[in-house]
């Protein structure tokens, strides 16, 4: 029998709606902030008139940004990490937790691989250490520079390898009865199951690779080679002066420094907020069904 809910619990539900929503509101509000100040002309953003809605709508700010060489290079240099970065995680983090995923008795080496890779969540070797072994390595100023180091993460892994340990036994006895191999089973019967997971893992890689600027700037030297989030870094902690001369001054009634940053910000995220929203569904799915098990 269903017993209906108590006042209490009533209570509990409409004050969890409250925070929930004012916590998604205090999250949404930075960013339709930086949307309204990239399409608001530069004299209502210097005369911070700007809260939540564009003051003299214009798109100048993200004509500029576009016109700009590098802006438009570090963009399809992201693309370019991306795909190869997430690409080459998603099958290294495959064909690593499916090992890890039998039993001791069946290989027997599992325990200490997954030692060793639990031991790196817990000490790290450094900055400098890893700095000395990328360079060492002959990856400096390419793009690989940003991608191997952080190709294999233990979070995914483990996501994964647990996801594969609860399915059923029988379907890979009857593969292997029917002469399928482990890269066939692989491949052919667990990849294709491990769909919500891996689209859980597909969007920490993305979101990871798109948003990282630090290794950008430390083993990549020409700023033409940075991807966008580096690119970003060092337009805001550095003026961009190329807006003051001549040429520009028609340009500068409706865009300043702090528009165009609003409007690469805003580029920069578009990606992210407009790939998570079909994703989102495979998220919790794919946490819940990976997650480690007593």
């Amino acid at each position: 029998m269903i017993q209906s809910k108590t006042w209490g619990s009533r209570l509990f539900t409409i004050c969890n709606y409250i925070f929930l929503f004012t916590l998604a509101i205090l999250c949404v509000l930075p960013i339709i902030h930086i949307l309204a100040v990239s399409l608001s002309a530069n004299s209502a953003v210097l005369g911070n008139k700007v809260t939540f809605w564009p003051v003299q709508f214009t798109m100048k700010s993200y004509q500029y940004a576009l016109e700009n060489p590098l802006f438009v290079g570090s963009i399809l240099n992201s693309v370019k990490r991306v795909v190869l970065g997430v690409g080459i995680s998603l099958f290294l983090v495959i064909i690593t937790a499916y090992p890890l995923s039998k039993e001791s008795s069946r290989f027997k080496a599992r325990t200490f691989y997954a030692w060793i890779m639990i031991f790196t969540t817990l000490f790290g070797g450094g900055l400098i250490p890893t700095y000395l072994i990328v360079k060492g390595t002959g990856l400096i100023d390419t793009v690989w520079a940003l991608i191997i180091p952080d190709a294999v993460a233990v979070f995914n892994v483990v996501l994964l390898l647990n996801f594969f340990r609860g399915l059923p036994k029988e379907l890979e006895e009857a593969a292997i009865m029917d002469g399928a191999n482990h890269w066939r089973i692989l491949w052919g019967i667990f990849v294709p199951l491990a769909l919500p997971s891996l689209a859980t893992i597909f969007l920490f890689a993305l979101v990871g690779q798109w948003n990282s600027w630090f290794d950008g700037i430390l083993y990549l030297r020409r700023p033409e080679d940075y991807p966008l989030t580096s690119y970003l870094q060092t337009v805001i902690i550095k003026p961009d002066n190329s807006l003051i001369n001549e040429t520009d001054l028609l340009l500068l009634q409706y865009v300043n420094e702090q528009t165009l940053r609003a409007a690469q910000i805003f580029l920069g995220a578009l990606p992210i907020l407009v790939i998570y929203p079909f994703l989102q569904r495979y998220f919790v799915k794919g946490i819940v069904l990976g997650s480690v098990k007593g």
